[in-house]
């Protein structure tokens, strides 16, 4: 009896560490596991939106509009500019329109066109402000357009200071130096119009004034 007891007492004691031994390699097996997929996952915080909201470009700070100096010496410190039609246009309005004209002036002039840009009653872009009319009898806007002579830039100089003045303009410098002025003319001549209209500001040798159409910068 007692031999049979012992029999029992060790074929159980087997069973029990069969039984045991893949327990606890199934719970190793189980830990590693757990800590490869630990290892493997991506973070949850954020998920795919974090990760392509970090690769979006940091957003433009908004280009403060440039402070202008009416002076030749601001003028010259200026880097060379370059443009498209617009700046081209511009600057050469400003060449044959203004060039004798003080820094202050030629700012002013620019700003007569770019106010003209600015009504319903002219064109939309700068060269069509400058344009209009050319070809035409008594019909074009600035007289160099229909004058006859060729337009031919003798003066490289001042043709790179207007054309400074022209990128300072185009890129967003205010100067608000005629009170929304869409014509002016010099004090040698005396139009028909200038006694109809408002006179605004009076700047080296011209006379600025607004017609009766208020222009977007002028409200």
């Amino acid at each position: 009896m007692t031999r049979f007891l012992v029999a029992v007492a060790i074929a159980t004691a087997a069973v029990g560490l069969v039984f045991a031994v893949p327990l606890k390699v199934e719970a190793e097996h189980g830990s590693a596991m757990a800590q490869d997929r630990a290892r493997v996952a991506p973070p949850r915080t954020g998920g795919v939106r974090g990760l392509l909201t970090s690769l979006r470009p940091p957003a433009k700070t908004p280009k403060k509009p440039r402070q202008v100096e009416f002076s030749r010496t601001w003028v010259d410190s200026q880097p060379s500019p370059s443009g498209g039609a617009d700046w081209q246009c511009l600057s050469e309005a400003l060449y044959f329109e203004a060039r004798g004209e003080t820094v202050r002036g030629q700012f002013a002039v620019a700003e007569v066109i770019l106010n003209r840009t600015k009504s319903p009653q002219y064109p939309q872009t700068v060269c069509g402000v400058i344009r209009q009319g050319t070809g035409r009898k008594h019909q074009c806007q600035f007289s160099y357009t229909c004058d006859g002579n060729k337009e031919v830039i003798a003066e490289p100089r001042a043709f790179e200071r207007v054309s400074k003045v022209a990128r300072a303009v185009l890129d967003g410098a205010r100067v608000n130096l005629t009170d929304g002025a869409t014509h002016y003319h010099t004090v040698n001549v005396s139009p028909s119009w200038s006694r109809v209209f408002t006179r605004t500001a009076a700047i080296g040798v011209h006379l600025f004034y607004r017609d009766n159409y208020r222009t977007a910068q002028a409200h």
